[in-house]
């Protein structure tokens, strides 16, 4: 069964949101008061509609409480982005996402009832400075707010010791998912399997324990 999701506001971040679930396969329903946007696409989503997203008649008047999740993507109108979260909440949405500029614009969202708050343009920065910062990271990927996976080369020290030597979940807060060597991916770890310097590691770890990490 389709997940069907209302996406509040067709900003940049708005559109490639519907770009991205709508490949996905998502019943997506799209709302803004530009009418240029809304034709743009308007054949790439199951519903668009030019609306008033200050009114919240028009809110009402959406038809949202009969999708799984909202998200209001107008990080730049607190007026309008409090309206819609209130609205959505009121109509049943089970599950609400708020976009914000400002960390006071996401408290104040999540105090009228925004389930998730989410800030782009600061979690772009943050994984763009943490992959400059560290050429250990080959991939990197945000699981929640507070949870990410990635993966990475053996740090210097590393190479050549055990996983049981170097108690890398004690040390770092870092658990190792999967390992990949000689172009073989292995999920079973070997705890006195020993590093090598051309290895791949996949690691879960919370955002705070990567400061130990890129030391």
């Amino acid at each position: 069964m389709k997940k069907s999701i209302a996406v509040l506001g067709m900003g940049r971040f708005g559109q490639f949101l519907t770009d991205e679930l709508s490949k996905g396969g998502a019943d997506v329903l799209i709302a803004d008061n530009d009418e240029e946007t809304i034709r743009k696409f308007a054949n790439q989503v199951s519903c668009a509609i030019k609306a008033d997203l200050s009114d919240p008649e028009v809110i009402r008047g959406l038809g949202l409480s009969g999708v799984d999740t909202v998200i209001v993507s107008m990080g730049s109108s607190l007026d309008a982005s409090i309206m819609c979260v209130m609205v959505a909440k009121e109509l049943g949405v089970r599950y609400v996402i708020a976009k914000a500029a400002s960390l006071r614009m996401g408290d104040i969202l999540r105090r009228v009832g925004a389930d998730e708050i989410i800030y782009p343009e600061k979690e772009s920065a943050e994984m763009t400075a943490r992959r400059l910062l560290s050429s250990d990271f080959l991939e990197f990927f945000n699981l929640g707010s507070n949870l990410c996976v990635f993966s990475m080369k053996p740090k210097k020290e590393w190479v050549g010791k055990t996983l049981r030597e170097l108690k890398l979940r004690d040390r770092y807060q870092l658990n190792i998912i999967a390992i990949r060597e000689s172009g073989r991916t292995s999920a079973t770890m070997d705890p006195d399997q020993v590093l090598l310097a051309d290895a791949e590691i996949f690691a879960v770890a919370e955002h705070k324990a990567l400061e130990n990490i890129l030391r």
